[in-house]
């Protein structure tokens, strides 16, 4: 099996290559060796490689900043995507794209579901909805939208909440956005197993949209506690006293979606692939403390 993985220094991609490295053909490459925006340097990397599989793990994900880099955001998330698609089409490969739960408004009471109507609040949440639909146009896709990632690799909310809670004895920390926290090793096995899957099967009905998140889903601030908690018993900080704050009280640039609950059924009923367990992912916490 030979597969192509961009965005190979992020989040899932580093998890990716972890993974898959030495146990099938891989081509691994960020930004520096595959420019996903150069359409015509897709196309050369794809038709000389010729992968089964493309993962693409590349994309704009400063959803701040997406306000005001809204070409570079919908060339990467758009853009990039549709050219990676196209070329995998024409060599009948399939494609597997990470999406996110910011295609939705999060006005919704519960879990999202992949059929729910989308209606993005931002920039960032515009742009990946409408990669989804060019990676859509190569029948064979699976978009796995996924929320709250973090992991040993990149930056995130766990790593952020480990630093600035070693100098801090009190946080604030917004309270009424919920989600689902995956951990990016988790994303990467799910990935790996809806490949292997496709890999056994001629199955055109696997194809499609899929949710894959953490559960139990909780809010910024119940999540930023389960870290210090896990932190404290690790003995790498003493834990801050986190207080909840309303998302008025912390204005940001983007507007962030109220509910981020992904719905995980499907992908568990078509692939058994079960929910990102996010609190056996904090057991090793010390692995984030950078």
């Amino acid at each position: 099996m030979r597969v192509l993985i961009t965005g190979s220094k992020g989040q899932v991609g580093c998890s990716l290559v972890e993974r898959l490295e030495g146990k099938v053909e891989l081509l691994a490459v960020d930004r520096t060796e595959l420019d996903i925006t150069d359409k015509i340097a897709v196309y050369e990397t794809v038709q000389t490689f010729k992968p089964d599989f493309i993962i693409n793990a590349a994309a704009h994900t400063a959803v701040d900043k997406a306000e005001q880099e809204i070409e570079l955001s919908y060339a990467i998330n758009r853009d990039g995507p549709k050219y990676l698609a196209e070329a995998a089409n024409d060599i009948g490969a399939t494609i597997l794209h990470i999406s996110t739960d910011y295609v939705f408004p999060g006005d919704k009471d519960g879990a999202y579901l992949e059929s729910d109507v989308t209606g993005p609040l931002g920039v960032y949440g515009k742009s990946k909805l409408a990669g989804e639909l060019t990676v859509a146009a190569n029948p064979k896709h699976v978009i796995l939208r996924t929320a709250w990632v973090f992991g040993e690799y990149g930056n995130n909310f766990v790593k952020t909440m480990l630093r600035v809670g070693a100098d801090r004895d009190e946080l604030n920390v917004v309270a009424d956005q919920f989600g689902g926290p995956t951990y990016a090793g988790d994303i990467a096995d799910a990935l790996i197993g809806i490949m292997q899957s496709l890999n056994a099967s001629q199955n055109d009905k696997l194809y499609g949209v899929y949710h894959y998140s953490g559960y139990p889903h909780v809010s910024w601030c119940d999540f930023a506690k389960a870290i210090f908690e896990q932190a404290e018993k690790a003995d790498l900080i003493k834990a801050p006293l986190v207080n909840g704050i309303t998302t008025d009280m912390y204005p940001t640039p983007a507007k962030r979606p109220e509910n981020s609950k992904l719905s995980c059924d499907k992908i568990k009923e078509m692939f058994a692939i079960e929910a990102s367990d996010w609190n056996a992912a904090l057991n090793n916490i010390e692995l984030y403390k950078s």
